[in-house]
């Protein structure tokens, strides 16, 4: 078995250099695998967790089984963000929707360093508060926009937490993330393909025009953006 390569999670990356080696010398790198839950709502928090590769979606889920995205988190961000606000549970789903490398510290010293390190704090707050500002975006967005406009949202912020072209993705999954019946994602996208916005065969989508996904995209994906 060969060990994750070390990568740059930003939010670790943009604090001064002495608060940085302290951190990294805490976490452990560790290979997150697309697929895997790594909370369940009402789970204790473990672990947190600082993407570098990997892509992580977070998930609200109803009494009826239905879902509906409400975050995804890449290299620009972290998963624990409760832990920060004194609670020690996970209120969604947390899932890995890329497989790849995250830097991960145990709960306890997340809280001891976050008492320790200023700037650390400091930072962690500003993420919390730009996280929560998104939730509710996306929450105006799940009730305010049409179809088209969500899902070419919610394809931009998969280009951007990806970083590639080509995104992961299945009509089903596409569907469960907007919390809408596959038919609706089957038709939108359709009318992507037809007008060459995007390709779509066998699971990938293959971004073609960002430009013209940005135009009909809602406001929201430059409201978060920002």
């Amino acid at each position: 078995m060969t060990s994750p390569t070390p990568g740059l999670n930003r939010l670790l990356g943009d604090l001064p250099s002495n608060s940085f080696t302290w951190i990294r010398g805490e976490c452990e790198l560790v290979e997150q695998t697309k697929g895997d839950v790594l909370y369940e709502p009402g789970e204790r928090i473990r672990d947190v967790y600082f993407p570098t590769q990997s892509v992580i979606s977070l998930v609200a889920k109803a009494h009826d089984h239905a879902s509906l995205e409400v975050a995804l988190i890449g290299n620009e961000g972290m998963v624990g963000i409760p832990l920060l606000l004194g609670a020690d549970t996970k209120p969604l789903r947390v899932v890995v929707l890329r497989s790849g490398p995250a830097w991960r510290i145990k709960a306890e010293t997340f809280r001891r360093m976050t008492v320790s390190l200023r700037d650390f704090r400091h930072a962690l707050y500003k993420y919390a508060l730009l996280r929560l500002a998104q939730v509710a975006q996306n929450a105006v967005c799940a009730n305010a926009h049409q179809v088209e406009a969500r899902l070419a949202r919610r394809i931009l912020t998969m280009q951007d937490r990806f970083n590639s072209n080509e995104l992961p993705a299945t009509q089903e999954s596409l569907a469960l993330m907007l919390g809408v019946r596959r038919s609706s994602v089957t038709v939108v996208a359709g009318t992507f393909q037809e007008k060459k916005l995007i390709q779509y065969r066998r699971g990938v989508l293959t971004v073609l025009d960002r430009k013209a996904l940005e135009a009909l995209s809602c406001g929201c994906y430059r409201q978060a953006a920002a």
